[in-house]
């Protein structure tokens, strides 16, 4: 038997979860987000896909999405119930017998060995669906990268395939941005150098790219174009690698001496947790918006790694002082990220 990637991920999970619980809301278009009051202000976590067909997206602003789609329905957030689902979808995974690698409330990795990989992606699907009701889509892979590239072709509730055999065909026309990996300031980045899609990148020298990116970052970006990765797969239990809170005011913070108090509300409760879970932290990020909606983030990194909450508080406000204070503000958040060791 041959040894395959598995990444199961499911399809506009919150929405999915919320109109489970409200089946009269099947085929409506769907905002989960803040509080569930678009007049107020607030982001979208999730959208269902009839919501997403009128441009409405993550992270999006609730009024734009309530202009965009105004008979979609808007809930608020409830992270107990997706914690509860994922917690059910998670055990049906586990009872396929491979090793399951969780990412999070909505994704995982499944390491197995099968001559028949599509028809364990669909023994998935049904074992998620009879727990939950939820779909999900698998996406199948020769390792890890092209596993989670695949479940973006096969989606929604399908199986697709991607092996080193049709990576360069399905992959080598996609944006590099496409990657696993590579977010739009790499992208960008890249493209000053020429290198638009993944089959560029794929050609491009790793010398050249090590003095532009560095001499580790360079050599695996063009790895990364050919689709190579050798991380194995790995049943250790999932542990977060941040917390974090932020505020949405529903008032614009004027007076950056109302930032700086509620950056330390922010940074207490963080510090809070962190003493709860006793995990260290190694650095400290803090994200502004700015009116109308431009997001920015600093981080601090600590001498080193503690739970101590002054040393937490001090750092957020060390990271605030990189920002300029010449706008009013509309959300902060303060980011505590756990030191490697951990």
């Amino acid at each position: 038997m041959t040894g395959w990637v598995l990444h199961v991920d499911l399809d506009q999970f919150v929405a999915a979860v919320e109109v489970l619980r409200r089946p009269e809301l099947h085929g409506r278009p769907v905002v989960v987000g803040g509080d569930g009051d678009p007049a107020k202000r607030g982001v979208v976590s999730t959208a269902s896909y009839e919501a997403r067909a009128y441009g409405v997206h993550s992270g999006q602003p609730l009024r734009v999405a309530a202009r965009k789609c105004p008979d979609a329905v808007f809930l608020p957030v409830d992270f107990a119930a997706y914690e509860q689902a994922s917690a059910l979808v998670m055990s049906a995974v586990r009872e396929t017998g491979a090793v399951v690698e969780v990412l999070g409330w909505d994704e995982a990795f499944l390491a197995l060995d099968t001559d028949d990989p599509e028809a364990a992606a669909r023994d998935v699907q049904r074992r998620v669906r009879t727990a939950t009701g939820l779909d999900c889509t698998v996406g199948i892979g020769d390792n890890r990268l092209r596993a989670k590239l695949a479940t973006g072709f096969g989606k929604p509730a399908g199986v697709f395939r991607l092996t080193r055999s049709n990576w360069a065909e399905v992959v080598g026309g996609r944006p590099t941005d496409a990657l696993w990996g590579v977010g739009a300031k790499t992208a960008k980045r890249l493209a000053a150098h020429g290198l638009h899609t993944v089959a560029e990148l794929a050609a491009a020298d790793p010398q050249e790219l090590a003095a532009a990116f560095g001499p580790a970052t360079g050599p695996w970006l063009v790895r990364l174009a050919h689709g190579e990765d050798d991380t194995p797969v790995t049943g250790a239990p999932y542990v977060a690698r941040s917390l974090s809170k932020e505020t949405t005011f529903q008032t614009d913070l004027d007076d950056w001496a109302d930032v700086r108090r509620e950056v330390l509300a922010l940074a207490a409760q963080v510090a809070d947790a962190v003493v709860a879970q006793d995990r260290a932290v190694g650095r400290v990020v803090v994200k502004v918006r700015y009116v109308p909606f431009t997001t920015r983030t600093h981080g601090h990194r600590l001498d080193a790694p503690t739970t101590d909450p002054a040393t937490v508080e001090r750092a957020a406000l060390a990271a605030l002082a990189e920002f300029g204070q010449d706008r009013a503000v509309r959300l902060l958040g303060v980011r505590a990220e756990f030191a490697a060791t951990e």
